[in-house]
């Protein structure tokens, strides 16, 4: 093996065993990340499936859900990826590609939809310099990340990052780890006796069933030369403004706040996972899941 190679996979297997130890607290957090993931999996064509399993790291298991954590484990080892998570804005409840896609000194196309324009570039591209596996678990991560609505919210409190909360008068976190985390472990705790897959199982039956309508939509504008990551994020931003309502900084939010917010998370995570796997399925077998056709 050779030193590159063996240094990529040293550096992969650290970041894996710091994704063991590190809190849930991320975006998405993991668990959020996991079921985006997990629900990609089922819309794979078999062809994509087996080429995803092909690039995914040994500790994942052929797993792509127990990996697509990775990108957040290792934002210390790479501290340049850290603006590809997100995409935030003035607050105006709109995305710009030209005014908001840029990293914290203003570098061009740093923001979560230039990372997933990019990673799906380097796996469409054979001859890409960028390191195949790495391009899977970023573009799989990403897609959870501009699903998520506080990534882009407002620049001024970083995504919601500096409003200080308290979540039903117990715990003191901030608007922003209420969407990435506090609302999925309290309906995890309340209505899937903390069992992931319960939950994940859950919105799977909506996909089925209240969503099946707009499911084929979700995924209809992606084509061969676009992501269309700047519809997801202009989704986001539109689906952040009335996130910050009844949320300002040191304010309690208990069950009109979380039962407002969970339809909404259950519905991101199912379209990122949609989407996630309508993109993979095009690099990867040149074709949509038969369930998810465009218009």
């Amino acid at each position: 093996m050779g030193f590159l190679r063996l240094l990529q996979a040293v550096l992969l297997a650290a970041a894996a065993a710091a994704a063991a130890r590190a809190p849930a607290a991320r975006a998405w957090g993991e668990e959020g990340h996991y079921m985006t993931c997990k629900i990609a999996e089922g819309f794979l064509t078999g062809e994509a499936s087996a080429a995803v399993k092909g690039l995914l790291p040994e500790w994942a298991v052929g797993e792509l859900a127990a990996a697509c954590s990775w990108p957040d484990a290792v934002r210390r080892q790479m501290p340049w990826s850290g603006s590809l998570h997100f995409a935030d804005t003035p607050g105006d409840c709109k995305f710009s590609y030209a005014r908001d896609c840029h990293g914290t000194k203003g570098e061009k196309d740093m923001c979560v939809v230039g990372g997933i324009n990019n990673y799906t570039a380097a796996l469409q591209d054979s001859s890409s310099p960028y390191n195949r596996t790495e391009s899977l678990l970023f573009l799989s991560h990403f897609l959870g990340d501009i699903h998520q609505p506080m990534h882009c919210g407002r620049t001024a409190d970083l995504g919601g990052n500096t409003i200080v909360v308290t979540w039903y008068n117990t715990t003191k976190t901030n608007l922003h780890k209420v969407w990435n985390v506090n609302v999925i472990e309290t309906a995890m705790n309340r209505f899937y006796k903390d069992d992931m897959s319960t939950m994940v199982n859950a919105i799977k039956h909506n996909l089925t069933n209240e969503w099946c309508r707009e499911e084929n939509q979700w995924a209809a504008c992606y084509t061969p030369t676009t992501t269309c990551a700047d519809k997801y994020a202009e989704e986001s931003a539109e689906l952040s403004c009335p996130a910050y309502v009844g949320a300002d900084h040191g304010s309690n939010l208990e069950d009109e706040y979380f039962f407002k917010a969970l339809p909404v998370v259950q519905k991101r995570i199912a379209q990122g996972g949609v989407r996630l796997a309508a993109i993979l399925n095009r690099i990867f077998s040149g074709k949509n899941d038969d369930r998810i056709q465009s218009s």
